[in-house]
C-alpha cells in the first residue's frame, strides 16, 4: 500500500516511474494529452498488474493520474481499455490495428466503444 501511494504522489507531480514499457507508455501519453482535449471524456487504460492510468479529457487540459482503486473505473468513467503495456506501445506505434487487437482478445473495451475509437485515433 505504501509502494502505491508513493507511485501515486510521483503520477500527480507529473514523474515517471521508469518501469520500461510502463515507463516509456506513461511518457508518450503525457505527451499526447494535449490533443486529448477534444475527447470530452474520462477513460481509465487498465494495464493489468502495471496499473490504470486515468484520464480526465473533459477540459481543455487534460489530467492523467494513476488510479490506486483496485478497481478500475467508476461512475464518471466514460470507457476503459485493458491491455497490456506492450500493447500500448504497439498501438501508439502503430504497429497494433486496434480492431485485429480488439478481435484478438488483445485490447477489451467496457463503455462507450465510440469513447475508445475518439481516443485511438488521437493516440495512433
Amino acid at each position: 500500500m505504501h509502494d502505491q501511494r508513493i507511485t501515486l504522489a510521483l503520477f500527480q507531480e507529473g514523474m515517471s516511474i521508469g518501469r520500461g514499457e510502463m515507463g516509456e507508455a506513461e511518457e508518450r501519453l503525457r505527451e499526447a494529452l494535449p490533443r486529448l482535449a477534444r475527447l470530452g471524456a474520462v477513460v481509465c487504460l487498465d494495464l493489468g498488474p502495471e496499473g490504470c492510468w486515468r484520464i480526465d479529457a473533459r477540459t481543455a487540459a487534460p489530467v492523467m493520474v494513476l488510479d490506486d482503486d483496485d478497481a478500475p473505473g467508476g461512475d464518471d468513467v466514460a470507457c476503459s481499455i485493458r491491455l497490456t503495456p506492450d500493447n500500448l506501445l504497439k498501438l501508439m506505434d502503430g504497429r497494433l490495428d486496434p480492431l485485429l487487437g480488439y478481435s484478438m482478445g488483445k485490447i477489451k473495451v467496457s463503455g462507450s466503444k465510440g469513447v475508445a475509437m475518439k481516443l485511438v485515433g488521437v493516440l495512433a
